[in-house]
C-alpha cells in the first residue's frame, strides 16, 4: 500500500537524575560528597533512506519514545545516556510541525538526518557542588525533560520525468512500455490510484527515472478527482510531460486546463523544461495525423506523436526526455 502522509507524536527522554551520596568506607568515617550525574535522555532523530518507498509504516505506529537517562550513583558514577530512537523515512520525506504547519526539514538524499527533539540533561550529582565552604553538600538537581513533538511527514517522490495528463491519457501504457514497470491498465478513468515509478535504460551506463501520476481533472488544485492527492511528487521532478490524447476535441485548450492546475498548485512547475506527447497516435485516421503534424502550441516546447500500442514515436520521446535532463 502506498502511503504518503503520516502524523506522528515523539518524546525524547528525560535526563537522569543526580543524587546526594557520601563516600562510606571503613576507618573514613567523614568522607566527601561522591553523588553522580544523571544521564543525558536520548534524542529523536530521522534519518533518510532511499530503501523505503511509503510512509505505511506509520500507519500502524503513531508514537515513538527514546530512552530516558539512568539516575547518578555513588562512587562518582555518572548515570548510562539514554539511546537515540532513529527513526527512517523515505528519500524525498518533508517533515512539518503538525500543529503550525511550519517547515522543519526536507531529507532529499540518502543518510540525511534531523535531531527532531533532544534528550533531557542529566542532573548534577552533590559532588558538583562541593565547595572550600560547603564540604559536604545535600542537594542535587532533576534532570530536565526531553522535548516531545507532533510532526507530520509528507512524501515527495525523487523521480526525474513526471507524466501529467487527464485521465485515460494513456501514461500508465507509455511508462509501461518505455521502462520495467507494470502499473495497472484498462480502458476507464482513474486507473491509476497511485504514483508509479519506472526506471528508464536509456543505454549500458545511463538511465533516470520517470513517474506516471493519477489523472488530473480541472479543479484538481482543490481537491476534485485523485489529483490533489499526488500533484505535490511533480514538484520534484525536473522535465514534465503533458500526455494529451490524439482524439481530444481540443488539445490545446486540454493543454492550458493542465498548466492551470499545476500553476494553481505551485507556480514555480512551469518553470521545468516541457515535452508535450500526443498520445494514441494509433487510433488516428491519416486525416487527422495530418492536421495534428500542424499543432503547435508554446514555443520551444517540443510536441511528439506517440503510440505505446506500435511503439511510434517512443524512440524520439525517449531521447528528448534524456536531452532534457542534461540540460538541467
Amino acid at each position: 500500500m502506498f502511503i504518503d502522509q503520516a502524523t506522528i507524536y515523539v518524546k525524547a527522554g528525560n535526563g537522569g537524575n543526580g543524587i546526594v551520596s557520601f563516600r562510606r568506607e571503613k576507618y573514613i568515617p567523614k568522607g566527601g560528597p561522591d553523588g553522580g550525574n544523571g544521564g543525558n535522555g536520548g534524542s529523536i532523530i530521522i534519518r533518510a533512506d532511499k530503501q523505503l518507498t511509503t510512509l505505511m509504516d506509520f500507519r500502524y505506529r503513531r508514537n515513538y519514545n527514546a530512552e530516558n537517562g539512568e539516575h547518578g550513583m555513588g562512587a562518582n558514577k555518572t548515570g548510562k545516556r539514554g539511546k537515540d530512537t532513529i527513526i527512517r523515512v523515505p528519500a524525498g520525506t518533508v517533515i512539518k510541525d503538525a500543529d503550525t504547519d511550519e517547515l522543519i526539514a526536507d531529507l532529499v538524499n540518502e543518510g540525511e538526518e534531523i535531531v527532531i527533539a533532544k534528550g533531557g540533561r542529566g542532573g548534577k550529582g552533590n559532588a558538583e557542588f562541593a565547595t572550600s565552604t560547603d564540604q559536604a553538600p545535600r542537594r542535587a538537581t532533576k534532570g530536565t525533560p526531553g522535548e516531545e513533538q507532533t510532526i507530520q511527514f509528507e512524501l515527495k517522490l525523487l523521480a526525474d520525468v513526471g507524466l501529467v495528463g487527464f485521465p485515460n491519457a494513456g501514461k500508465s501504457t507509455l511508462i509501461s512500455r518505455i521502462s520495467a514497470a507494470k502499473p495497472k491498465i484498462a480502458d476507464y478513468p482513474f486507473t491509476t490510484l497511485i504514483p508509479n515509478l519506472g526506471i528508464v535504460r536509456y543505454s549500458e551506463e545511463k538511465s533516470f527515472v520517470v513517474a506516471d501520476m493519477p489523472g488530473l481533472i480541472e479543479g484538481a488544485h482543490k481537491g476534485k478527482g485523485l489529483g490533489i492527492e499526488f500533484l505535490r511528487h511533480i514538484e520534484r521532478t525536473r522535465v514534465l510531460v503533458f500526455m494529451i490524447e490524439c482524439t481530444t476535441e481540443n488539445p490545446k485548450t486540454q493543454y492550458r486546463t493542465l498548466v492551470n492546475e499545476l500553476k494553481l498548485f505551485n507556480e514555480t512547475m512551469l518553470k521545468k523544461p516541457q515535452i508535450i506527447a500526443i498520445t494514441k497516435m494509433d487510433l488516428a485516421d491519416s486525416a487527422l495525423k495530418k492536421s495534428l503534424k500542424k499543432l503547435t502550441f508554446r514555443k520551444n516546447i517540443p510536441v511528439i506523436q506517440i503510440s505505446a500500442v506500435t511503439g511510434e514515436g517512443l524512440k524520439e520521446l525517449v531521447d528528448d526526455m534524456w536531452k532534457k535532463l542534461k540540460r538541467k
